[in-house]
């Protein structure tokens, strides 16, 4: 034995814990109108597709999600709710609860411990509707009850009862009082409130696809009853919101906003007219309404009272469909007697898909209603806005847009208004298919079927006079008209590069603009790499869209030379002009979903022609100078998979083994062999040797019916030719390529015992100075584990590249499985751990806990971060 052996002897050690915490999470919001709640805790709760998703929007970050629908979450309501804090006084220590609602009808309850910043599920609603949940209204009856509603498309109404538990981490009792059905007119909005008075009298608002309003009251806990119908708008009704009751000056009121597709905002005034007993017999009967009963408004009655309903206002400046509206939260206005007052601002905020969300006041000397404040995204990839929510306090509002975007504004001024954007978490809106690290690890690229390309990055922020290191999406590389189902980023020399895959039968080709290399400096990782790319040799500012959304164009420089040159040279025939040209800036702080969606665009520089169908699969070799792509094949011949020259970008190798789809593909640490998996349910091992400059000899050196059912993932160990694939058929098995000088042959070296789901996704861990690596295994369901695999060989490989003929042992054992609350809820899509670079490396010694970074996506629309750190 060397010297060499020995010393990677002595420097490689064993683990004993691993300790897994996750660090971000990117999502967006599902696209839907009731899907978001901001709460009297301050944090936010969304729909993330089958997920409850939680941010704070102080920090700008997602804190988790909550597991546990089977289906796409429509709704939210907090209880208690913003406007609920008037009535009664809610400690810091007490839990609140958040109601959930998806599409396959069932509504769930969540209970949150601020003070341990803890959440807990509580139980589902045992009566689910029939199909889909559309909205949720709720309201504190005391400390401890709650009443709440809600509507579904099977055309009902259900009114529910809730005890909540005295004690944190109790249960809760739940009754159901009533059932509404309100036919094939299905209800989309509701809103439930106290009548003014000491009757502890409830009234509900309805809206839905029948245009009108229609008012439900309810006695002293008794059951809702048909009160009066409100006519005025054009189109279906989209939200409904009341204010807190008032008692001034002798007179009972309530007010009730209701927006609508006819692009108008409505104000309805209830107050009390007068005791029953003051009304004649002929009065007392609804149904005959006098003349001027019915231009003061409809009357209806309450128990003693008779309550009268009018129109107080028309709010007409919204160009599109106004989605929501809501009043701001009452505030505290003095304290007498150890009593709070409190008061309803005249403040209405209104968001519509016109991209605008306005806060509508009545004018101090006429009292008319007006447009006081006019916020929004103006470019053009904005499609409008699906809500907008006021913030507790009243001082900031919040709208989420078609795209799943989230835009925060808050009030900034002191003697004036002035409304300022701020910054907010983002992430994608539908299926996240493909990831990976960039080739310095400064950052992590992603790429999903909402048809962009995002890159996520830590960030230096000052808070509290700390310095805190958060993860932000800093780019937005590209803006597609197609899903896009891969990508591979090029490693080696040169600029950031990679290359995508969607639906459609071309690669292409994006490299770094100028603006974003010099963005990358500025972030937490930016010095990583740094002598990797040559800023001056970058002559491209940035990138512009085109109409239809599929190529790139380039944004050079002033004064640059090569502007005529690479332009005339490149083919961007989407046949019409781009559309308003984007301002690449380069970017001192996390950007706004305003610079996101249009300006951190990277230009296209070549297109891959050649495949047949739809491209799924691809990757890069780590030299960086081969790429690998497939395409969607239900025949051999289609199956193939075509080799590419970077650089040139020239086809110089088609592979033939598959009879379906390749799923994912994989170089070997050594680039000597490529790996391939399929839905044929076989894997296939080429040998790959340069013969020439421009060319590639490439063997099949196998091809292995390895599983039952589709293999959906397949990774390469880093110190040897051992590789793993997981399949359908819920199994991961370990395989090794033995080389003979004749020949080379793959053989099973192991099977994991089987999981509880399909496996999805696999990823080996990169080499490290431990004895034992991680394998990280995606399933179906959503569920991450880590498993510590052993191949102790006769010949130590150190952290140097070994292929080695024979093992004395291999074993395997689950070193731990994710917490629920870290996994994805739909299927893992892919896995890859970060490589540690040198100059993190040597700020450890062997007694330092080492800190790996696992990234992970799904079909839930998110993109995950872990640190793994093992000691």
């Amino acid at each position: 034995m060397d010297e060499q052996q020995k010393e990677n002897m002595d420097e490689e050690r064993s683990f004993d814990n691993i300790d897994v915490h996750g660090i971000f999470i990117g999502a967006g919001c599902n696209r839907v109108v009731n899907t978001v709640a901001w709460g009297p805790s301050g944090l936010v709760a969304f729909g993330a597709h089958n997920a409850v998703a939680i941010f704070q929007p102080q920090a700008a970050r997602i804190l988790t999600t909550l597991p546990g629908h089977k289906d796409i979450v429509n709704c939210v309501e907090w209880l208690p709710r913003n406007k609920d804090i008037y009535k009664f006084d809610y400690g810091p220590l007490e839990e609140q609860f958040l109601l959930s609602g998806s599409a396959d009808g069932v509504i769930m309850i969540w209970a949150y411990l601020p003070s341990h910043n803890k959440w807990r599920w509580v139980l589902q609603v045992p009566k689910s509707h029939e199909k889909g949940v559309t909205c949720i209204a709720g309201a504190m009856l005391n400390n401890l009850d709650g009443l709440f509603v809600s509507s579904s498309s099977d055309g009902t109404v259900y009114v529910w009862e809730v005890g909540f538990p005295s004690q944190s981490g109790g249960d809760c009792n739940l009754s159901m009082l009533q059932t509404i059905h309100v036919g094939t007119r299905t209800m989309v909005s509701l809103a439930l409130a106290e009548l003014p008075g000491n009757a502890a009298d409830w009234i509900l608002a309805m809206g839905g696809l029948d245009n009108k309003v229609h008012l439900y009251v309810s006695e002293r806990k008794g059951k809702f009853v048909p009160a009066c119908e409100l006519k005025g708008h054009q189109d279906w009704i989209r939200s409904l919101d009341f204010s807190i009751p008032a008692i001034a000056e002798g007179r009972m009121e309530i007010f009730v906003t209701s927006s609508s597709q006819d692009k108008t905002i409505r104000i309805w005034k209830i107050s009390f007219h007068s005791s029953l007993s003051d009304f004649t017999e002929e009065a007392q009967s609804i149904h005959n309404i006098s003349l001027k009963t019915y231009i003061e408004g409809p009357i209806f009655k309450l128990g003693t009272s008779v309550w009268q309903v009018s129109l107080e206002s028309l709010l007409v400046g919204h160009e599109d469909w106004v989605y929501s509206v809501s009043w701001q939260p009452p505030l505290k206005s003095c304290i007498d007697n150890n009593n709070a007052c409190w008061i309803q601002p005249q403040s209405i905020l209104s968001a519509s898909m016109d991209r605008t969300m306005m806060i509508w006041r009545p004018e101090r000397k006429t009292g008319i209603w007006i447009n006081d404040v006019t916020v929004g995204e103006l470019s053009h990839s904005a499609l409008g806005f699906y809500g907008g929510l006021w913030s507790p306090k009243g001082d900031a509002i919040l709208a989420h847009g078609y795209g799943g975007s989230f835009h925060l504004w808050k009030n900034v001024g002191l003697s004036v208004e002035d409304w300022q954007p701020q910054l907010v978490p983002s992430g994608h809106s539908a299926a996240v298919l493909d990831l990976g690290w960039a080739k310095s690890r400064q950052f992590i690229l992603s790429a999903s079927h909402d048809q962009t390309t995002r890159i996520f990055a830590p960030w230096e922020r000052h808070k509290d006079d700390k310095l805190e290191i958060s993860w932000h999406e800093i780019a937005r590389p590209q803006v597609h008209g197609h899903d896009i189902n891969c990508m591979a980023i090029i490693k080696g020399e040169g600029n950031h590069r990679y290359v995508s895959g969607a639906d459609e039968k071309v690669g292409r080709v994006f490299e770094a603009s100028l603006s974003f290399l010099r963005t990358l400096q500025h972030t937490a990782w930016g010095h990583l790499g740094k002598q990797d790319v040559n800023n001056e040799d970058i002559q491209i500012l940035g990138a512009n869209m085109s109409a239809l959304g599929l190529s790139q164009k380039p944004i050079y420089v002033q004064g640059s030379t090569t502007r005529a040159s690479v332009a005339s040279s490149q083919d961007f025939s989407d046949g019409m002009e781009t559309i308003p040209e984007a301002v690449p800036v380069v970017l001192t702080e996390p950007p706004l979903e305003e610079n996101l969606s249009w300006n951190t665009l990277w230009p296209e520089s070549h297109k891959l022609y050649g495949h047949g169908n739809e491209l799924f699969a691809m990757c890069c070799n780590h030299e960086g100078k081969i790429v690998a792509t497939a395409c969607k094949a239900q025949s051999s011949n289609v199956a193939e998979i075509w080799l590419w020259q970077v650089g040139s970008w020239k086809a110089i190798g088609r592979l033939h083994s598959h009879a379906l789809t390749v799923t994912q593909m994989e170089f070997s640490h050594d680039d000597h062999f490529l790996l391939s998996v399929s839905r044929d349910r076989h894997f296939s091992v080429f040998r790959l040797e340069k013969n020439g400059i421009d060319e590639v000899k490439h063997e099949l050196v196998a091809r292995h019916d390895a599983h039952k059912r589709i293999i959906w993932s397949c990774s390469w160990n880093a110190r040897h030719h051992v590789f793993a694939t997981g399949s359908r058929d819920r199994m991961v098995k370990i395989w090794k390529i033995k080389e003979t000088k004749s020949e080379s042959s793959v053989t099973e070296l192991l099977i994991l015992p089987q999981f509880s789901s399909s496996v999805t996704a696999v990823s080996w861990s990169p080499r490290s100075n431990f004895k034992d690596d991680l394998v990280a295994v995606g399933m179906e369901s959503g569920l991450i584990d880590i498993w510590r695999v052993s191949l102790q060989v006769m010949t130590p490989g150190g952290e140097h590249f070994q292929p080695c003929q024979r093992f004395d042992t291999v074993t395997a054992s689950r070193i731990i499985g994710l917490d629920i609350y870290l996994c994805h809820v739909a299927t893992v899509h892919r896995l890859v751990w970060r490589e540690t670079s040198e100059s993190e490396s040597s700020m450890l010694d062997n007694s330092s806990p080492t800190v790996m970074h696992l990234a992970s996506c799904g079909s839930d629309h998110t993109v995950r971060i872990f640190n793994v750190v093992i000691a």
